[in-house]
């Protein structure tokens, strides 16, 4: 007999894995790792199926607790249901292999995520890893065992920015976190750290969110933002991409 919190060392991972075998609701999924709350018509039309399939797929994928529903207004908005199932699905990108690119919008999209998407909360991608590096070579943030530490400068650079870290380390999540980005083989930067960064761009509209995709743009004053912020030259991390 169990106790509160036993955990059966032979977990049913068929469970999970099934969830996820079936190709709309994959791609359901890949869509809400963007991290925005999606309606079901969206995901329906990211899936490219039925609105009365894309519901029958919803339900599963929130009975199997991998997303969570909410009510907004008369509609129901749908989410990955935690920072940990995010974690498990941009992990598995890292072992699936691509999707066959069958004509060019397949191309433009599969460039696009490469370049600058969100993982989850996080900004992911050529522009995410280089975000991630700048931060570092600005010591800002530093590398540590396998993890990044915050700098001793860090609290007030960020605090230019906007960003109070004193409050983020009240919160339940790593502060920083290495995310091992599927697309570049190097780290981008997770934690409650990593999503302000991304949000705050976001409210600065230096990045541009799609609804039911994962892919964002970096706009002009994006570009110039990241040039002055973090010495990041856009155009030319374009030019090398």
């Amino acid at each position: 007999m169990g106790y509160p919190g036993w955990v059966d060392p032979d977990a049913d991972l068929a469970a999970i894995a099934s969830l996820m075998a079936d190709r709309h609701r994959a791609q359901m999924l890949l869509a809400l790792l963007g991290g925005t709350p999606q309606s079901g018509s969206a995901l329906a039309e990211a899936a490219g199926v039925s609105r009365s399939l894309a519901s029958a797929h919803l339900k599963k994928l929130v009975a199997g607790g991998l997303v969570r529903a909410e009510p907004s207004g008369r509609q129901r908005l749908y989410s990955i249901a935690s920072e940990p199932v995010a974690d498990a699905l941009e992990i598995l990108t890292l072992l699936a292999p691509a999707t066959p690119v069958r004509s060019l919008r397949d191309s433009v999209r599969a460039r696009s995520l490469r370049w600058a998407r969100m993982c989850y909360d996080h900004l992911a991608g050529a522009v995410g890893v280089a975000v991630a590096g700048a931060l570092v070579g600005g010591d800002l943030i530093r590398e540590h065992d396998g993890g990044y530490v915050l700098a001793p400068r860090g609290a007030a650079g960020f605090g230019e920015f906007g960003i109070d870290v004193g409050e983020l380390r009240y919160r339940s999540r790593p502060l920083l976190r290495p995310c091992m980005d599927w697309s570049e083989h190097r780290h981008h930067l997770a934690g409650s750290l990593g999503a302000a960064i991304a949000a705050e761009m976001v409210r600065r509209d230096w990045l541009h969110t799609r609804e039911a995709t994962r892919i964002v743009t970096v706009t002009e004053s994006g570009e110039a933002g990241l040039r002055d912020w973090l010495g990041v030259d856009v155009s030319q991390l374009r030019t090398a991409a």
